[in-house]
């Protein structure tokens, strides 16, 4: 029989892309697709191969969701698949039994090679947060001078991105245009040397430029 996945994620749009991803790969099947951590614990009684779960739930948090598929479905092999990047969030997830972590903003293709690494007995893991994980048993490395902080107002924005607005959204919070809104994005890249939305506040975060906590 092809291994199962069940889908845990609340954003409808996110959680139809997940979907389409499973439903492209002839080795798998997709067992279930849930929006709510509730609907999440009935499922896993299915026993999925693999369990791809967002930690932000409006009924509770994905790590419950992981420690009752350890408790109810031992081999289901859990990944996190969310935009939370902060210490907490990963270092919770891990210590319930999460053996994958990756970001959303990953493409279609990294998400189904993901699903197949961790069937192979791998652990798959996004960039940045493999970058925190391995720093943290590190000694602590110098200051660079792509470590600047950042201006008041690219900080401002920042913290508005960390919390899913998007430009146009920010823009209107602000009183400025979309496009300066875009310039500031693009500078807040260049001074952190990343190349996307999640990269940004996990760096954010990891210097302590941002508190995703406040």
């Amino acid at each position: 029989m092809a291994p199962t996945v069940l889908i845990v994620e609340d954003d409808p749009p996110t959680r139809m892309r997940l979907e389409a991803v499973v439903n492209g790969i002839p080795a798998l099947k997709l067992l279930g697709s849930t929006g709510s951590a509730t609907e999440a614990r009935a499922a896993l009684h299915g026993q999925p191969d693999v369990l791809l779960v967002d930690l932000g739930l409006p009924d509770g948090s994905g790590v419950d969701v992981i420690r009752e598929a350890q408790r109810v479905s031992p081999n289901t092999r859990a990944m996190v698949i969310t935009v939370f990047v902060d210490e907490r969030h990963v270092m919770d997830a891990i210590a319930a039994g999460a053996m994958g972590y990756l970001l959303k903003d990953g493409s279609a293709e990294y998400v189904g090679s993901s699903i197949s690494e961790l069937l192979a007995g791998g652990s798959p893991i996004s960039p940045p947060i493999a970058r925190y994980l391995l720093q943290r048993f590190q000694a602590p490395r110098p200051a660079r001078a792509s470590e600047t902080p950042l201006t008041g107002r690219e900080l401002e924005i920042l913290t508005f991105i960390a919390k899913g607005f998007s430009v146009a959204e920010v823009g209107d919070l602000l009183g400025i245009s979309a496009r300066t809104v875009t310039t500031h994005v693009q500078h807040i890249y260049r001074k952190l040397e990343v190349s996307s939305r999640s990269e940004a506040v996990f760096e954010a975060v990891n210097l302590g430029l941002i508190d995703l906590k406040s």
